[in-house]
């Protein structure tokens, strides 16, 4: 068996409410996700996670680039194409 997936996740044509939806909703949900992994290790261990706290910083970068795309398309009255795949690898290395 093949040790690497990949799956489609968005593949589509979208008007600028829908890719707003779809991508600020995709976005939130990675930053509450290490934002909790931040909260769990304060609490456990007193300190932050620094892991976390950096991809929180870089997806919130992203999401002020995916605004201003969102607002181009918004003031140009265009349509998003969005293509979105994830790749999985199995490995022995956890």
């Amino acid at each position: 068996m093949k040790n690497d997936k990949k799956l489609t996740l968005i593949d589509g044509t979208f008007s600028h409410f829908e890719a707003k939806e779809i991508l600020l909703g995709l976005f939130a949900k990675k930053i509450n996700f290490h934002q909790i992994k931040n909260w769990s290790s304060r609490e456990r261990f007193g300190k932050d996670d620094e892991i976390a706290q950096e991809s929180i910083s870089s997806l919130q970068t992203e999401v002020q680039k995916i605004q201003e795309i969102l607002l181009s398309a918004k003031v140009n009255n265009k349509k998003l194409m969005v293509r979105s795949e994830v790749n999985i690898f199995l490995s022995d290395d956890l």
